[in-house]
Order: C-alpha cells, then structure tokens, then sequence
C-alpha cells in the first residue's frame, strides 16, 4: 500500500513537472529510455522496487548534506568511503532526476560537481604514496578512474539543464583536467593491459562522450600516443605495466587482449567481475552515442559472452570461485553483475533463464538493460540458469590454457590450467577446488586480503598475499622441492601456460578434464586428470585425481596438499602428533604452514577421514612405499593474524623418475547434531590399486566395500576419440575407443 502511495504520489510530480523539456541524456539513460522508465512505474514491480529504494537512498543523503573531504585515507578510511559515496550517490540522484524531472536532483548534483570543481586544484596528489600510480582524490588512479566513471553518468544527465556558462566551466576546470591526469599525466596506469587500465579508459571515453571531446574519446578506444616513462616497470602487485609483446593499449585492446574467445578474463573471474562494469558501461554508452562502432557485436559478441562466462564461474549460490586474487563471498549479487546480466540480457538474445539470475540479485539498473529485464519478469518469463560443466579457454585466441569446471548434481569440481593472471596471478598450475553445493571440500585459499577493511593495512593485499596466497603450496597442486613454480617469478610465469590434453563432459557417468604443464619446473612434465565418476556402488560422484609426473633426472622431494575444510576423524594409518610447533620452512609459502602432526604411510591404500558440517568425506589414495602425510594448519609467521588457520594434509613422497600419485575422495553419510544420529560414516571405497602407469597410459581400479571394482584406463598422449586401444593390466587386457575407459568388472574381489 505505501508503494503504491509512493508510485501515485512521485506521477502527481511528474505531472507537475511536465512542462518543462530538455534535450539529452545520450549516455547511460538516453531521453528516450528516461521517458520509457517513467511510463513503466507500476507496471514491473522489480523495476518499481529498485526505483523506490533508490529515492529513500538519494533523499537521505541529500538530507545529510554535501561532504568533499580533503583526500587523507586509504581505502576503508573515512575521506576514501565518503568520495566513493559520493559518486555512487550523484549517479543515482542524475538519474532520478531524469525520472522524475524534479529539479532538486539535478540541483544537488551540481552543487556537489561544483564543490569538486573548487577542490580539484587544490590537491596535487594523495598523499599516500603506496601506489604506482597514485591519484588524486583517491589513494590511487584506479580509484579515481571509478569516481570518474560513475560521476560522468550523473554529469550527462544534468548536461544540458545547466547553462552553457556552468558546462563551459566545469569541462574546464574539473572534467577535461581530470581526463588528462589519469591518461596523459599517469600513462603507467592508463596504458595498460589490465583491469586498472579498463577503468581509465572507460573514465577518459565516457566523460568525452558526455562533452563531446572527440580527442578523449579516440584516447580512450585507441590509447594514449605516449610512452610509458622507462622506470615504470611493475605495479604493486608485481604486475608488470608493459606485458611481452604488448604493442597497443587502449579500450579496444583490453577486449582484444584480455578475453578468450570464451568470454573468460585472464585475471581471473573475482577481478573479471570488477572489469566488467566499465567493459559494459563504456560499451553501452558508445552504443547510444557512436552506435556506427557496432561495439556489442565487437569480437563475437565477446563482452556478453564475458557475462555467461561468469555466471558459470560460480558456486550453487552464485558466487564467484576465488581463482588468483580474489576475496571469497563475491558473487552474482554485486553491483557490477547487476549491470552485466541486464546487459547481457538486452542487447543478447533475451535469454530468459538470465532473468533467474536477475530474481536472485533483487534489483535492476535504472536504464533501458534493467527496464526490459524488469518488464520482461513482470509477464513470468523467467527460466532457471543451470551453470554447465564447461572450458573456458584462456589467451585472445584461446590458446594459453583454460579453467576446466565439472558439475554433477550438487557437486562441482574446478581446475585451473591457464595462463598466469598478471599480477593478480598464483604459482597454482593444475590447481583444483572442489564444492559439495557452496560447501568447500577442497578450498581455494584465495587472497590474502581484507577489502575495504581499514584495520588490515587500508584495505589493501597484505604482505602475506605474496609470501603466502599467491606460492604453489597454498593451493591443491603439486609442489617439488619446496619450491613454488617458476621460483615465484612473476615476469617468466607471465609468458606460459597450461596445456589442455582432455575435456569430456557429455557423458554424466564420466566427466574429466586433463591437462599438463612443462615449464613450471625445470625438466619437469606434470599431467594432472580429474574426474567425476558416477558408478551404482556410490551415492556421490567419485572425484578421481590421477597426478603424473615426468622427471628428467635426479631424486626429488614431492608434496601434494589438500586443503580440506572441517574436522578430522581418522586415518588408516598412525600419525604422532608434534610436541613443539614449527614451521614447516623457510621460504615460498612454508614459513606460514606449522606441522602439527605426521604419519608414514604403511598400508598400499591410505584414508583420510573427516567431516565437514554434517557430510562426512574419506580421500583414499593408492600410496608408494615410504610416503608420508603431515598434517598442518596455515598460520605460521603471522604475527598480525592476518591469515585464517585453516587446516590440511600433504600427501609426500622422496624418489627419482616417473611416478602418479593417484586418489579418490568421496561424499558419504550424515551426521546429525540434533539427534546424535550418524548414517554411513565410513567411505564405501575398500580400495585404490594403480594397475599400470607408463608414459602412454594410466589404469587404476577402485574396489568398493560391496566387492565391485571399476577400472579407469586413460591414454596419456592419444586424446583422438577415435583411436584404438588395448592395455594388458593384471593378466587380463582392456580394449576400447578413444582416451578415457570406465566399466565395471562383474566378478567379487
């Protein structure tokens, strides 16, 4: 009832207002979209929600008043929040002002322009001095870049209300100024390839679309006819500003160059969804203004297909796998997917089942892409978006690597084998992370970061994002000789990738990816296949994860982690626990793991149980002689708690040549708190026996406790669906077609 009041109330203004007309906005919200949004009210309930709460939002800070703080904090800081509320809030305060035509809008929005006008030549520089490439009201251009982004969609919409003295004076003294310092003044940041860069592009192109200054606009697409200064070389991510063979910057080449044809962002999708929004944004606004570049339609459709990419980048509850650099609880709820799925929806193919996805965010931007989601949920058109088992290849031709992602009911299994990720890339190659619904099994530890959280070092990366988050041994991938790949070198793990060997996933009782990596360790080839295999004898999928390494020579020490989540409750075999914490080493991410307790592998299988809420989970490995597990928790040499004390096993083995280290884990049971009751606790896997590895093929069978066995047998270098094979394992022989084979023996073991 008071929505409705609402609705009726803000129409009887419009009605008082209507006599008043303009020319523009040509941005974001044209004119036209203006008066289809106005018109719509009442008429898509979605659409009328995210409008009414975003005129309690605007009416509370314009209540509050106009706040330009002299720039002083890092992020989290009060100076650094409150700009940042600035240019969120003047967006939304245009826009209603070209909703509902009421000139205290559009008033506010200049005044506060105006104040910003009067501090611009007053600050030089952030004084914090941390970043490559610090900004202005903001601790760092990128910031700034934002601040620009949002305030040029709140400067279109008053553009033409305000005189031709008020525009002349604040392209003059705050807009055109601002444009140059964050390209021609800072070319380190904006002549990049990167997300940073993204932001400054889209910065400098929108706001010479809102003045139409051509220059900026062919500065923003084609980049800055301008070197950048040669002690420039790396950001304070280790990034390096100029990327090997890097030869164009600019708008265009960021599609170009940090999108695979599949639509996945080379940094990983945490800073994917964070790019998207000026990728979009800037992307609809040259589609209103300079419709002739055809931008939507540029590479392939490549920026929507960045949107699905993203959806299916995602865990049961929308959010995002922290793959690289990336805080955990990010997900298709954020403002920047907000924007892209109504994007993608408009200028895409109306694809219903986006209009889930929309339900799920709870709102809708105020522009034509939320208006036509809105009005198209309003007639119940919505569908289920099912994220898919799929390769996402990465490298602007798709081919440096890809993430693998296999999904099998509330099951999903993730495999990182693509290129590095710049400077927000890990030492993790072969990398997986493994979700039981949103619950991880086998976590992703992800960065080592508390966004926006003053306290923790201004919100920005912690020193132990480097010396921890980003090393080999943080991560669910096998590390040799306590070494992180490529020496945790950034620049020399920048120029390789993975290399994809195997995808399957159209047949749900055997889903598979496989891929090797030759260069992360001198000498060395590793080739890692995962698998989701459904049998009768398991409710759950089998997660199969056959690790083959290739030595060239010399005895080498190998450890492979699983970082686990919940509480342990048994081995097959004995562990002693250690009298005395230590680290674990010295250097490359083992500084920060203490060894709490170890165990030496007797037995041909080895178990490890634990539960996790209340799903218990047994890994079950087929171990050599002499290998060992130590039990560890993160947090060693964290003086400052800075990261969480998270547990995990190493499964390690000392030896010289080939050798797999082959396992399975596997969902079972329940346990509930409540009534004290405990359903199959114990794994229905008896064992895991390796029947043959050689350079050309792999075979294990897995018996289970009902006596069944199945074998797996995989070619390691014949991928082609159609060559034969046969394989002699334990007096008996396999033949079949193709890489992968899966059956069932019928006689009891």
């Amino acid at each position: 009832m008071l929505r409705k009041k609402t609705i009726s109330t803000l129409l009887l203004l419009l009605l008082v207002t209507l006599g008043w007309s303009q020319s523009g906005p040509t941005l974001i919200l044209t004119e036209g979209g203006a008066r289809n949004l106005r018109e719509a009210l009442g008429q898509a309930p979605l659409l009328d929600k995210t409008f009414a709460q975003t005129v309690s939002e605007v009416d509370a800070a314009m209540l509050r008043g106009i706040d330009v703080p002299i720039p002083k904090d890092l992020a989290g800081g009060y100076t650094h929040e409150q700009h940042k509320s600035n240019f969120f809030i003047l967006q939304k305060a245009g826009v209603l002002f070209q909703v509902t035509q009421e000139e205290k809008y559009a008033q506010y929005v200049k005044e506060m322009l105006f104040a910003y006008k009067d501090l611009y030549p007053t600050v030089d520089r952030h004084p914090a001095t941390r970043s490559y490439a610090r900004g202005k009201f903001f601790w760092q251009c990128l910031n700034d870049a934002n601040w620009l982004v949002y305030m040029s969609q709140a400067y279109d919409c008053i553009y033409h209300w305000l005189p031709e003295k008020d525009r002349k004076t604040l392209n003059q003294e705050l807009f055109r100024p601002y444009a140059d310092f964050l390209s021609v003044e800072n070319p380190q940041f904006f002549n990049r390839i990167h997300n940073h860069s993204t932001w400054g592009n889209a910065a400098v192109g929108m706001i010479g679309l809102v003045m139409d200054d051509d220059e900026l606009v062919q500065r923003a697409l084609y980049d800055l006819d301008q070197a950048v200064p040669g002690d420039q070389i790396r950001d304070n991510d280790g990034g390096l500003i100029t990327l090997p063979g890097q030869n164009k910057a600019g708008f265009l080449a960021q599609i170009d160059e940090a999108f695979s044809p599949d639509g996945y962002y080379t940094e990983g999708p945490y800073y994917q969804r964070y790019a998207m929004y000026p990728f979009l944004i800037f992307a609809e606004a040259l589609a209103n203004k300079r419709p002739e570049l055809g931008i939507v339609a540029y590479r392939d459709s490549v920026l929507i297909k960045g949107v699905y990419a993203l959806l299916n980048l995602t865990n049961t509850e929308g959010e995002f796998f922290p793959i690289n650099d990336a805080q955990k609880g990010m997900s298709v709820r954020s403002r920047e997917l907000v924007t892209a799925v109504s994007f993608a929806y408009h200028f895409g193919q109306q694809d219903a089942s986006l209009l889930s996805v929309v339900a799920l965010q709870n709102r809708v931007p105020l522009d034509d892409t939320g208006l036509s989601t809105a009005s198209a949920m309003a007639t119940g058109e919505a569908e289920p978006f099912t994220p898919a088992s799929i390769l996402l290849r990465d490298g602007a031709s798709g081919t440096e690597g890809a993430i693998g992602v296999l999904r099998s009911g509330d099951f999903t299994l993730v495999m990182k084998y693509a290129k590095h990720g710049m400077g927000h890339g890990h030492f993790d190659k072969l990398s997986f992370s493994y979700y039981h619904g949103s619950r991880e099994v086998f976590q992703d530890y992800g960065a080592a970061r508390w966004v926006n959280v003053e306290q923790k070092d201004g919100g920005g990366y912690l020193t132990e994002n480097r010396t921890w988050a980003k090393q080999t041994v943080a991560h669910n991938t096998l590390v040799i000789d306590r070494t992180s790949q490529f020496e945790a070198n950034t620049k020399t793990a920048d120029q390789f990738h993975g290399e994809p060997y195997l995808f399957m996933a159209d047949n749900p009782r055997v889903q598979l990816m496989s891929a090797k990596d030759r260069e992360g360790y001198a000498d060395i080839v590793l080739h890692r296949t995962m698998a989701l295999l459904r049998s009768d004898a398991s409710q759950a999928p089998l997660v199969l994860d056959l690790f083959r390494v290739e030595s060239a020579t010399g005895v080498h020490t190998y450890e492979l982690p699983f970082y686990f989540q919940g509480e342990f409750m048994q081995s097959n075999f004995p562990i002693e626990a250690e009298a005395v914490l230590r680290p674990m080493g010295e250097e490359y991410g083992y500084q920060h793991l203490w060894a709490e307790a170890k165990g030496t592998v007797s037995e041909k299988t080895a178990t490890v149980n634990w539960l996790q809420d209340d799903v218990f989970y047994t890994w079950t490995a087929a171990a050599s002689a002499d290998d060992q597990v130590t039990f560890g928790r993160i947090g060693a040499n964290d003086p400052k708690f800075n990261l969480r004390r998270d547990p995990v096993f190493l499964w390690q083995r000392e030896g010289e040549g080939p050798t797999v280290f082959a396992s399975v884990t596997e969902a079972h049971g329940r346990y509930s708190a409540v009534t004290e009751r405990v359903e199959s606790a114990y794994s229905q896997i008896k064992a895991l026996n390796i029947l043959s590895d050689s350079e050309e093929y792999t075979a294990v069978e897995i018996i289970h406790q009902d006596g069944t066995t199945w074998v797996f047998a995989m070619a390691n270098q014949d991928s082609d669906p159609n060559t034969p094979h046969t394989l002699a394992v334990g007096g008996n022989s396999i033949a079949w077609t193709g890489p992968v084979h899966y059956s069932k023996i019928d006689s009891e073991r």
